[in-house]
C-alpha cells in the first residue's frame, strides 16, 4: 500500500524518472564492458551472461550507491580502481576464445560475469553519486531505479553485441573507452584532486593516455600470445 501511494507522489515520479534517466546517460560505458565480456561465448551464454552480469551488477549498486561519498573520500581507492580498468580493457582487446568444451565454456561464462561485476563497480563509483542525488535518500525510489535500469543495460548490451560481430573495429573503440574511464578515474582521485582542479588539461590528458595504454597493452598480449602459439605449432 506504501509503495502504491509512493507512484502517486508526484515527487516520488518526478526522482524515479531522474534516477531513470541517469541510468540511461551513465550506462553506456557499462553496456560496452558487458558486451566486450560476453562477445566471445556461445549464443546461449552470452544471454546468461548479460542477464546475469546485469542483474548483480545492480544490485552492487545499489549497495555501492549507500556508502559511495564515503568510498570516494579514501584516498589512492579511486587510482587502484582506475589501474584495475586499465587491466581489465586490455584483457578483453586481447581476449580470444578458443575450444567449445563444455567445461571451458563454464569457466568462460563466470569469467565473463566477473568481469562485468569487478569493471562494474569499479566504472560506477561517480555514476553512483548522482543517483544518489536524485533519490534524496529514500531507499524505494533508489531500489525501484536502479531496477528499471536493467532492461536498459541488458538491450544495450545485446545491441553491442550485434555490432561488434558486424563492425569488429567497435572491439577496439569499447576497449579504448574502458581506458578512457581508467584514466579519469584514476586522476578523480583524493590525492591528485588539488593537482587536477589547478591544471583541468590533466583530465583529458590521463584519459586520453588511459585509452592509448589499454590498447597499445591489449595489442601487445594479442601478438605476444599469437606467438606463443605459432611456436607451439
Amino acid at each position: 500500500m506504501d509503495l502504491l501511494q509512493s507512484f502517486q507522489n508526484p515527487d516520488f515520479i518526478v526522482g524515479l524518472m531522474k534516477i531513470i534517466w541517469i541510468n540511461i546517460l551513465l550506462s553506456g560505458d557499462n553496456a560496452v564492458v558487458i558486451a566486450l565480456a560476453a562477445r566471445g561465448l556461445p549464443p546461449q551464454q552470452q544471454k546468461q551472461a548479460i542477464m546475469f552480469g546485469s542483474g548483480a551488477a545492480v544490485v552492487l549498486r545499489i549497495g555501492l550507491t549507500i556508502i559511495a561519498a564515503r568510498l570516494l573520500e579514501l584516498e589512492g581507492l579511486q587510482i587502484i580502481g582506475g589501474l584495475l580498468l586499465l587491466w581489465i580493457g586490455a584483457q578483453l582487446l586481447a581476449d580470444e576464445e578458443e575450444g567449445d568444451e563444455e567445461a571451458k565454456e563454464h569457466a568462460n561464462l563466470m569469467t565473463a560475469v566477473r568481469t562485468i561485476l569487478i569493471a562494474d563497480l569499479v566504472m560506477s563509483l561517480d555514476n553512483v553519486i548522482g543517483v544518489a542525488a536524485a533519490a534524496k535518500g529514500d531507499q524505494t525510489l533508489l531500489i525501484i531505479g536502479l531496477a528499471i535500469s536493467i532492461p536498459l543495460v541488458v538491450f544495450g548490451s545485446s545491441m553491442m553485441i550485434k555490432l561488434m560481430e558486424r563492425f569488429p573495429v567497435i572491439i577496439l573503440l569499447g576497449a579504448a573507452l574502458i581506458g578512457w574511464v581508467g584514466g579519469e578515474t584514476i586522476v578523480s582521485d583524493v590525492l591528485l584532486r588539488d593537482t587536477v582542479a589547478a591544471n583541468p588539461w590533466l583530465h583529458y590528458a590521463a584519459a586520453a593516455a588511459g585509452a592509448a595504454v589499454v590498447v597499445a597493452w591489449g595489442k601487445f598480449i594479442e601478438m605476444r600470445d599469437a606467438k606463443h602459439e605459432a611456436a607451439d605449432a
